[in-house]
């Protein structure tokens, strides 16, 4: 079983190159791409049998990727005293959440979008009841830490020639930026 201490030590040691949702597929990324910068929180919650993710799925009539299982985040604005504060921000905007101590933080991923994303990893301190912002998210669920982090359950597809990484668990669909996250973490650990 995965514990805060395996996490805290493993977010320690220097991060490795950042990812790309074009890591599967290299000859589809435009060249000198200007990245907003944005911050995603790989929220941490202590379930009943050990660590949980907290992802979410993203209302159906959003623009960008609707329907997706995603973590809470976006963009970073100006307000934002860094990286961290705009993932607790927007993890208080979509889901509720308002208090996590922070762990760490991953290398940067490059999303397709044209984002630069941050993934800020911390602890949920106390309970937590979500309370998912309808305009922006239409379910909060857990995953179990030790699930994700297991390579077994991580599969790459290719489609149209270009490769994707997925996460498969019960109903819900994790790919593409955010599976490719959760395997950072996992080769952190």
């Amino acid at each position: 079983m995965i514990t805060v201490a395996d996490i805290e030590r493993a977010l320690a040691r220097p991060a490795p190159a950042r990812s790309s949702d074009f890591d599967y597929a290299p000859g589809f990324r435009a060249s000198n791409r200007k990245l907003r910068p944005a911050a995603v929180l790989i929220a941490l919650v202590q379930g009943p049998g050990g660590l949980e993710v907290i992802l979410t799925r993203r209302a159906a009539h959003l623009r960008n990727h609707p329907g997706q299982v995603a973590f809470p985040g976006g963009k970073v604005e100006e307000e934002d005293a860094g990286f961290w504060a705009a993932a607790m921000r927007e993890a208080g905007e979509e889901i509720g959440l308002v208090g996590a101590r922070k762990l760490g933080a991953l290398q940067g991923h490059e999303s397709v979008t044209g984002f630069e994303i941050s993934p800020q990893v911390g602890l949920v301190m106390g309970d937590f009841h979500p309370r998912p912002d309808p305009s922006e998210v239409e379910e909060v669920f857990t995953v179990p830490l030790d699930f994700l982090m297991d390579p077994a359950n991580m599969r790459l597809h290719r489609r149209g020639g270009r490769g994707y990484l997925a996460i498969p668990y019960g109903p819900h669909y994790i790919w593409g930026a955010s599976a490719r996250m959760v395997r950072n973490l996992a080769e952190r650990l």
